[in-house]
């Protein structure tokens, strides 16, 4: 693997952990809307990733002489949590509230963001660590014909 494909798929993992860290702080931020554009209480989101696909002839060369390199991440999507419940809380006062005085509230947990937050942000300083680490091999290398 050349430093240059290890720097892009450092980059790749910074840019997919930024969209997850703005998603979850999305969540963070909707966890008392009980209405959206479409009248239902705020979904929870969540980013699904891939791997980067590279089918090009010299990936596929390198993948069958056993010389297998990685290609990345990238995100797929973006969903809803539709597995987790909603919160429902009696309140008659609320205007949101349906004929019986409960409200759904999203089913965002503070306490499950902020450890997705941590997890992600802890991801992101790891690709920047691998990334400087690639970079100070390349200058060390350029330094070698001095």
């Amino acid at each position: 693997m050349s430093l240059i494909s290890g720097m892009n798929i450092s980059a790749s993992g910074m840019t997919a952990q930024r969209l997850r860290m703005d998603i979850i702080s999305q969540n963070i931020a909707n966890v008392n809307t009980t209405r959206d554009e479409n009248g239902e209480a705020y979904k929870r989101k969540l980013v699904v990733f891939a791997e980067r696909n590279s089918n090009t002839f010299a990936n596929m060369l390198k993948n069958a002489s056993g010389n297998i390199s990685g290609n990345g991440v990238k995100v797929t999507n973006i969903v809803e949590d539709t597995e987790t419940a909603m919160k429902v809380v009696y309140d008659p006062s609320h205007p949101d509230a349906d004929e019986n005085g409960y409200v759904s509230y999203p089913n965002v947990n503070t306490v499950t963001e902020m450890t997705d937050l941590i997890d992600a942000s802890r991801s992101y300083e790891a690709n920047v660590t691998a990334f400087n680490a690639m970079k100070s091999m390349a200058l060390k290398g350029l330094e070698v014909g001095k």
